[in-house]
């Protein structure tokens, strides 16, 4: 199983909500170059975060990458969600990409290697991580790459 950890592109410093801030022109670009990575890679769905900006990164990440499917959008994986409940919810035998946000892509990249959240990942805006294991337990994924924009 491979899981893909994207935090969204760089997105506006201010809006009415955080939840309402929407990506820049450069966070779009950021995106692009993310998602193009993930073409020809065996992704079966797309979750991401009610919070605009994340909605926005996975938009484009489906038109880049012409995925059939529709964007699962989710309320686990809003900023401040526990990484375990993330870890809890992935065993949909799938390879997924989720598209959140810090300090949740952090920690739980940290969780699913390393078993805890002591050393969360550093991860820029648009940066994408790519895991592997056999199921998606604490400690029991292996960090394959992260790449940065």
């Amino acid at each position: 199983m491979k899981v893909w950890v994207l935090r969204h592109g760089e997105a506006e410093p201010q809006a009415r909500s955080d939840a309402e801030r929407a990506l820049t022109a450069h966070g779009r670009e950021q995106v692009l170059r993310s998602a193009a990575q993930l073409i020809g890679q065996p992704l079966q769905a797309i979750y991401a975060s009610p919070y605009l900006r994340a909605q926005q990164t996975a938009q484009l990440v489906l038109e880049v990458l012409g995925f059939e499917g529709e964007i699962i959008t989710v309320p686990w994986l809003t900023p401040e969600s526990n990484p375990r409940d993330v870890s809890s919810r992935l065993d949909t035998g799938e390879n997924l990409l989720l598209v959140s946000h810090q300090p949740l892509v952090g920690n739980l990249l940290s969780l699913l290697q390393h078993g805890h959240v002591h050393q969360p990942e550093p991860m820029g805006t648009a940066s994408l991580a790519e895991l592997e294991g056999e199921l998606p337990l604490e400690g029991a994924m292996t960090l394959l790459s992260v790449r940065h924009p």
